[in-house]
């Protein structure tokens, strides 16, 4: 063993608290800073570690035919406590993972500030870490501190990459008009909640309805930009809707509105749009608007979305905002294992690595954890396979991608290495059935990793 000095852990979102368990079960002390409530920040509306901003899904829990369902599997598989808590506190979702925002925190941040090994150091780490801790994990995802984020650009000599991220607003259950709106998962998929429902509540909009909303939204009025957040590139995975409109009347209706998979109970007909939303709480008392972040102002926002039929008396538990995302050149400046190349004592994990996404987000963070506390227990460094969701995900943003093109990445199949899989008769299996080979494939490679660093720990 090199050292038994706390590895710091800066940030205590989903990559920091990943990390911080991940260390502590190895056997090491961990010192988890977090800013909040000393400071806080345009998106955070309280100081719970593991907080959810912008959604309370997790996406897809089907590990046979979804990339992000595996990376899930393969983080329960590892030990990780936000897959723990995020199984013990989940809400129906149909086939997605959905947590109860507040007690999901909760249980997390009780977990961790139990931990025998963990310290939570509520304070800000404003620039670089001091010389003399020999490890650290910057987890400060897309909100870090200006003074750190400054460091950091001095540091790398690289200017930090931005793009702006929306939140979608949520609704209380009650004041949804459910003469108009119905339950119903698209095709029927996903478990069915108490009372014979789907697990997502619908509101369907006519070709005429649709347009008028179109007219309105194109028209509302939109939040102003700072001058230092003008020319900011949104990320594609998470436009406002407004920004979607701009693209074509029609682009809604083929994206979060779009209706395929549902059909009105009372018509048996097919809605030219339909907006969904899901549920947002352990007691089913607030909905969240999928798909609709924006930046529209608060008051524009609950005069446009009233506009949708079953909303039209909707009362908000939180309306829309928006907040700047930054993310270093990951490609360029980390090594295999996270480190920085121009100082190695320091890591980085989560958001702020350029992976998108929550589950990515801890996942980074899980791995984070691992390499900092075999490196302080002087083991071999083994990198999960490429032929893995966390070895994809890995790969991806220290070295996969282009540098001179990096954005952000959620992950997916595309990243993983090509299987040659054939039927009976020769020919290549592809489609949805190629992604059943590629998550069996990956199932069994991160248990062999898991396995091997096992056996180096003993």
């Amino acid at each position: 063993m090199k050292t038994q000095q706390p590895i710091h852990i800066i940030g205590g979102g989903l990559a920091g608290s990943e990390a911080a368990w991940q260390i502590a079960e190895a056997g090491i002390p961990v010192t988890l800073h977090e800013m909040r409530p000393v400071r806080t920040t345009e998106a955070h509306k309280t100081a719970g570690l593991a907080e959810l901003v912008c959604s309370n899904s997790f996406r897809s829990d089907d590990a046979d035919y979804n990339a992000v369902g595996l990376l899930h599997a393969e983080m329960r598989r590892a030990g990780s406590l936000i897959l723990a808590q995020a199984d013990a506190h989940r809400v129906p979702a149909g086939s997605a993972l959905a947590v109860d925002r507040e007690s999901f925190s909760a249980a997390v941040e009780k977990h961790l500030s139990e931990h025998p090994r963990i310290e939570i150091a509520r304070e800000e780490v404003a620039g670089l870490p001091p010389e003399d801790w020999q490890s650290v994990i910057i987890a400060t995802g897309p909100l870090t501190s200006p003074a750190l984020s400054e460091d950091v650009r001095r540091l790398t000599g690289e200017d930090s990459l931005a793009f702006f991220d929306a939140i979608a607003p949520i609704v209380h259950r009650e004041s949804i008009n459910m003469d108009v709106a119905w339950f119903q998962s698209r095709y029927d998929k996903g478990a069915e909640v108490e009372g014979g429902g789907a697990d997502y509540i619908n509101c369907p909009m006519d070709k005429t309805q649709y347009e008028a909303f179109i007219h309105a939204l194109r028209t509302s009025e939109k939040t102003d930009f700072k001058e230092w957040e003008k020319n900011t590139p949104y990320f594609e995975g998470c436009l406002p809707i407004e920004v979607m409109a701009e693209r074509g009347v029609e682009t809604l209706a083929h994206g979060p509105m779009k209706p395929v998979g549902l059909r009105d109970p009372r018509t048996g007909q097919r809605s030219h749009a339909v907006v969904q939303l899901r549920q947002d709480n352990t007691l089913g008392t607030l909905f969240n608007m999928v798909g609709f972040q924006t930046k529209l102002k608060h008051g524009a926002q609950a005069a446009l979305f009233r506009m949708i039929p079953g909303l039209e008396n909707a009362e908000f538990a939180r309306l829309g905002g928006i907040h700047r995302n930054t993310f270093i050149n990951s490609p360029k400046l980390l090594d295999g294992t996270l480190r920085l190349k121009v100082q190695p004592r320091l890591r980085f994990a989560g958001q702020i690595t350029g992976c998108e996404g929550y589950v990515e987000s801890a996942a980074v963070g899980l791995m984070a954890g691992r390499f900092a506390a075999a490196e302080c227990l002087g083991l071999p460094l083994t990198l999960p396979p490429p032929t893995t969701a966390m070895g994809a995900i890995l790969g991806h943003i220290t070295g996969g991608a282009d540098a001179t093109t990096f954005q952000p990445m959620n992950v997916n199949f595309g990243l993983f290495p090509d299987l040659d899989v054939r039927d009976p008769k020769g020919r290549p299996i592809k489609g949805r059935d190629r992604k059943k080979y590629l998550s069996q494939r990956a199932l069994a490679d991160i248990d062999t990793w898991l396995g091997l660093a096992k056996v180096a720990a003993e």
